[in-house]
Formats: structure tokens, sequence, C-alpha cells
């Protein structure tokens, strides 16, 4: 239902577009042809030394000083969410919501056992390539948690 509704919108605003382009196109092809320009008088000369300004002595304004940000300053206030400089105990654990509802395949607010051990027994089953139902290192290794890939840095400074 919302697909059609929403191809019937789109198809409508593609006709109005094309009957606002048709309009135009015909208002401008009808008619007289514009005028043309005059050609430039030639006692008109142009200036030949562009004017200066005296910028000796003059000096801009000084440039905002850069704070140091420490390691730990930052990671508190990616958790102090409303700035008040104090975290609550719902700052905190907000992180973990994602995580947390990641687990709770029944919605029910709790972790039970099961449920934690679903994601467990999911992994090794994804990690035992050939079933035996034990891990070797090369099995393991790719349980591994990815390396998060570091930011391009890049500066127009030359």
């Amino acid at each position: 239902m919302v697909r059609a509704l929403l191809g019937g919108l789109a198809a409508l605003m593609l006709v109005a577009a094309g009957v606002f382009w048709w309009q135009g196109r015909a208002q401008s092809i009808s008619g007289e042809a514009p005028p043309a320009l005059p050609l430039q008088d030639a006692s008109i000369a142009e200036p030949e030394e562009l004017p200066s300004a005296d910028v000796e002595g003059l000096m801009g304004a000084e440039p905002p000083e850069a704070t140091v940000v420490g390691k730990e300053t930052r990671r508190f206030n990616l958790v102090d969410k409303d700035r008040d400089n104090r975290i609550s105990r719902t700052e905190m654990l907000s992180q973990r919501a994602k995580a947390f509802r990641k687990l709770d395949k029944d919605g029910n607010n709790l972790l039970t056992f099961e449920e934690w051990a679903f994601a467990t027994v999911d992994k090794f089953k994804v990690a035992d390539s050939n079933g035996d139902l034990f891990l070797t290192r090369q099995e393991f290794a790719t349980t591994r948690p990815k390396d998060k890939p570091k930011p391009k840095l890049t500066c127009s400074c030359k």
C-alpha cells in the first residue's frame, strides 16, 4: 500500500516537473530575439594600474589559541551527554545498551543464560569450520575481534 502511494506520488511529481519544463521552454522559444548587445565604446579605457593599499604596519587579529584536550577529557565528554560536567548512572550505562539489546533476543530486558549462551554458541559454530566440535588454533584465530581501521589524516597545508 505504501509503495503504491509513494510510486503514485513520484509519478505525479515527474509529470508536474515535465509540465513546468515544457511551459518554460515554450515561453523562451516564442517571441522575438533579444536585442544585440552594444559594442564597448573605445573611448572608455581600462585603468593601467590597479590601486593598492598601504598595509605596512597593519596587523590582523590574533588567531584563537588551540587548547590541548587529553585522552581522558575526550573520553569523559563522550559519556557526558548532557554536558553538565557530571556523569550520571544512566549516561554511564547507555554505552552498554546497544550490546545488551543485541543479546536480549526476546526483548524483555532480562538477559538469561540461554540468551548469552546463544550468542557464544553461534560464534563457536561459525569458527568451527570442520564441524568436529573443537577449535584448532587457526579456527580460534578467526574469533579475534576485528581491528578498527585508522582514519586517514589529510592536511591541506602546504
